[in-house]
């Protein structure tokens, strides 16, 4: 067990449909053909580790400028994103500059989780992402297939990646990648070993919240790019949680921020 501290970074708020969070979650009938729809909050956060190797940020959220055009009009109404700020100023809130930072672990590449990188560009400052992750975002950015979810300005920058191969990396005590694909390909979880919490899984969006991964209720709309890689990677999580009595924390639910403010 690491003796690590954990800093949470509140990003805001995305608004979305029910279904997307949750698939087939508002369902018509023939007593209620035209259900209404069903609009839901969840919040966007990252993580500081102030780990024993080095102080390590968990994803990079949103660009500030999300909600002025850097998202594409129509992904910003699906996704509307709310209480936008510059990555350094939620920083400065938490107590640490961005010169603080000596790594960055990228779960993923979609828009509300990589538009912070370009923080990081022209810098020395390595960004931990999947392989499988980096290949898809410029995959579905470059042409017209893929995911819409990713957008290229966000990524498509002078970095530093550090390219995580395998299924289970090490690269610090006691903190693991792991390997979650379903929500994309290259989604990277990751397992921290913590002197007093004791295990901590921080999922990401393999589970966007607590339905999710407590009942295995799949996400709705595009938010899987494979339903049977998501079920593998599910399985696994309960497998790993099941061994090591982990907390388990998923990607954008308010009662798991909550556990973060009083269990980390």
């Amino acid at each position: 067990m690491v003796e690590a501290n954990v800093h949470l970074l509140e990003r805001g708020t995305i608004t979305t449909d029910a279904n997307n969070i949750l698939e087939g979650h508002t369902v018509g009938s023939a007593a209620d053909p035209n259900p209404g729809t069903v609009m839901a909050d969840g919040p966007v956060y990252n993580l500081v580790i102030e780990h024993p190797e080095g102080t390590i940020l968990w994803d990079t959220g949103s660009h500030p400028e999300a909600d002025s055009g850097h998202w594409p009009a129509e992904l910003y109404a699906a996704f509307e994103h709310t209480g936008i700020c510059p990555l350094e100023e939620d920083l400065e809130t938490a107590g640490f500059a961005l010169a603080d930072i000596d790594y960055v672990i990228q779960t993923h590449l979609h828009l509300d989780h990589a538009g912070g990188l370009y923080a990081f560009e022209g810098t020395d400052t390595p960004i931990f992402v999947h392989k499988r992750e980096l290949k898809f975002a410029y995959y579905s950015a470059k042409t017209d297939a893929g995911s819409d979810a990713y957008i290229g300005a966000d990524f498509d920058r002078d970095l530093n990646w550090r390219v995580v191969h395998a299924d289970r990396e090490q690269h610090f005590t006691d903190l693991e990648f792991l390997h979650l694909p379903g929500h994309t390909p290259g989604l990277l979880g990751v397992r921290l070993d913590l002197d007093g919490a004791g295990t901590v899984i921080l999922a990401g969006d393999q589970a966007y919240t607590r339905e999710n991964y407590d009942e295995g209720h799949p996400m709705g709309g595009d938010l899987l790019w494979s339903k049977r890689a998501w079920v593998e990677s599910r399985r696994f999580l309960e497998d790993e949680q099941r061994r090591s009595d982990a907390i388990v924390l998923c990607g954008h639910d308010e009662r798991d921020l909550e556990t973060i403010r009083t269990e980390l």
